[in-house]
This record gives C-alpha cells, structure tokens and sequence, in this order.
C-alpha cells in the first residue's frame, strides 16, 4: 500500500504549537513570538488603496522593484552599493528559509543549525534531502557557540552553517568580535552561510550587527517584516546578498515555489518603510521595557537563573525544580494560567528551560509572573 512521502513523516508539529493549541483564552500567554501591535496605519490604508488600484495580479518573480530597493537601502549603512537585483521578496521569512536550503543543500549534504533553535530549521534540511548537525549555544556563554565546538561538527558533506542573532528562542546576540570569528570559521570551511536576522531592528543595547558586509562572499541573510512591523498575517520576509549571481539562483528557485510574492501587500510593505520609518524603534522600546520587567521578575524568583536579552522578543531562563522536566512545568503553569514554552520545544539542550515571549502589556506581564511565581512556589514546596 502506498503511504506518505519519508520527508513528511519525518517531521514533527512543534512543540511551540502544541502548547498553544492546549491553552484556553483565559490564560496569560508567553507563548507564540507574536508583537501584540497592529501594523503603523499608513500600511493598512496603502494596502487598501493598492487592492483598489487593481495592484492583484502577478508580480515579478523577485517582488515589487521599488521595494527592492528601499530593502537595499535600508542596508547601505553595512553593505553599500547594493540594488533590488540583491534581493528577493519572499513569502514570509519561513519562506525564505525553505528557498534557501532548496538553493544551497543537495541530498546527503549536512547543515550546521545552533541549539536551542526556532524549530523550523531542522525540518528545512530533512524536507530537502539534506541533515542536521546541530551546534551548542549555551547558557553559561550567554548562547553564543563556541567556535571550538563548531570545528568538530565539520566534515566532508558540510555545506552551510545557519546563524540567528538575535535569537529565537534565547535572546542571544553578539558584538563585532564574535562575529567576525563565526565568519571566519565558516571562510576556512567555504560554508555558505544563512544569517537568521529577522530581529535585527529590536535591539536594547547598541547596534545589530550582521554578517551582511563583513568581507565575506557566501552569506545570505533572511529577514522579514512579521515582528519589526508587526505583519505577522501578512507573510512578508525577504532575502537579501550582496552576489548577484547567488540571488539570480534563489530568485530562479522562488518561481517553483511560490512564482511570485503578494502584490498589493508589498505596496503597503513599501508605504511602512518610506512613511513608518520609525516605527521598528518605537517597538524596540516598548520591548525593552517589557525585557526588563521580565527578567527582573524571573531572576528574583528562587531557582531561575535569566540573561537579560540584548534584543529579540524572548527571554530563555533556566527553571530548576527537582524531579520535573521543562514540559512538566508547563504544564503545571498552565494549569495555573501561564502559557510558555517548554525548552525541549527548542531542542534537548532546552531541558531545564522555559521560553517567554514578552509580547503581552506589561499590566499583564506582572499578572503571568504573579502566576508563574505561585506555581514555583508550589512545585517547589
């Protein structure tokens, strides 16, 4: 009898959703990486206006030329000289993560991904005929790899290595140095690298710092406009290379998998970058400040340890209760009325860990760590 293709049955629902999936709309929710904002005004009447335009047809294969190039230039202040033929619009970031690896990894090749990870990675290289080799990010280095711990990952069938600064789900970043090593050990190894940086405009301290521009050829980053301007249902993302020719090949896998992206949406994508410029930075304050409550709370709770993210959405603590797995304590907590994520959701290095995501008003933040702390308190005895 005929059965499924190994690829679908290879992967799994994530645990991220399986938690959500079990919450009612009574709980406070940490749970899905989802800005509680609405995209600027300006955006909604441009698409409006688009639709009745008639902009609801094809577009080119790459997207709207305009809007290609205000993604360039918003990216000159790295990787200069840059034009729409550098990038790709996609449909959404997940999107351009799937085009990516069906560009750049052959059946039997390997892919270096980190862990903890955002669990559509590892499915992206199994859909494509090609493994996972998963890197270490640790706590104790405030989750940033260990570039040691990488050249023992490294072999013949190694073709690319996935970074994602800041990090969904641990909040991870890193400073120029940091960078540059990870750089350099992927030039030794002539990796091509995929720079998850679809946080980079929520950032607390300092600058994002890409690998975009930093000397190295083979690098391709994805970004999108889901959290930065809170479009998460609109499914826009996009690709962006300084190599031409390497686009040329992305934007030729893109026809067979999408053939174009939304026509009107990119109308009002464009209307948000050139009238709502500063909207990325009035969200990035509002999710400082929910950053440092968070965590404020979290490390005053007795058995959690938190890094203070440097940017992102998500705090990542580590949550010591003797005798339970981190899926217990979820569970626990949400029967009290906290939704989070389990750390294995992330990988089995999540263990001992929980993912917030600070994406709720501070009132009710201060009212899910009041909860969170009762259940603690509880299970801790």
């Amino acid at each position: 009898m005929r059965t499924y293709a190994s690829r679908a049955r290879a992967i799994q629902p994530t645990g991220v959703r399986k938690m959500f999936d079990l919450a009612g709309d009574d709980v406070v929710s940490f749970g899905l990486g989802e800005p509680d904002f609405q995209p600027p005004p300006v955006a909604i009447e441009a698409f409006h206006r688009a639709m009745l335009d008639g902009r609801n047809k094809y577009t080119t294969t790459a997207g709207l030329p305009a809007l290609r190039e205000a993604i360039a230039a918003s990216w000159s202040h790295v990787a200069p000289g840059m034009g729409a033929g550098n990038v790709c619009i996609t449909m959404s970031g997940t999107n351009a993560l799937l085009n990516l690896f069906m560009t750049l990894v052959n059946p039997g090749d390997k892919v270096l991904l980190p862990e903890p990870y955002f669990p559509l990675y590892g499915p992206d290289a199994t859909l494509v005929g090609g493994s996972a080799a998963y890197y270490p990010c640790r706590f104790e280095n405030a989750f940033v790899p260990n570039v040691e711990e990488l050249e023992a990952l490294v072999d013949d069938n190694t073709v690319a290595i996935l970074y994602n600064f800041p990090s969904n789900p641990t909040g991870g970043t890193i400073d120029e140095a940091q960078r540059d090593a990870l750089l350099d050990f992927a030039r030794r190894h002539d990796l091509w690298i995929i720079s998850d940086e679809v946080y980079d405009r929520i950032i607390f301290e300092g600058s994002h710092v890409s690998f975009l521009g930093a000397g190295y050829d083979k690098v391709f980053v994805v970004n999108s406009f889901s959290k930065t301007f809170a479009m998460t249902g609109w499914r826009i993302g996009y690709i962006v290379a300084e190599s031409l020719e390497h686009m040329k090949q992305v934007i030729k896998v893109q026809y067979y998998i999408t053939a174009c992206p939304n026509d009107a949406m990119q109308y009002a994508v464009l209307a948000a970058m050139e009238q709502a410029a500063d909207y990325p930075d009035v969200l990035s304050t509002e999710f400082k400040a929910r950053c440092d409550l968070i965590t404020d709370r979290l490390n005053a709770m007795p058995g959690v340890q938190c890094h203070k993210p440097k940017g992102s959405i998500y705090v990542f603590p580590k949550v010591d209760v003797p005798g339970m797995s981190s899926e217990e304590v979820a569970m626990e907590a949400l029967a009290d009325g906290v939704l989070c994520s389990p750390g294995t959701a992330f990988g089995p290095s999540g263990e001992g860990h929980l993912r917030f995501a600070f994406t709720i008003g501070r009132d009710d933040i201060v009212r899910g760590m009041d909860l969170f702390e009762a259940t603690l308190a509880r299970l801790r005895g």
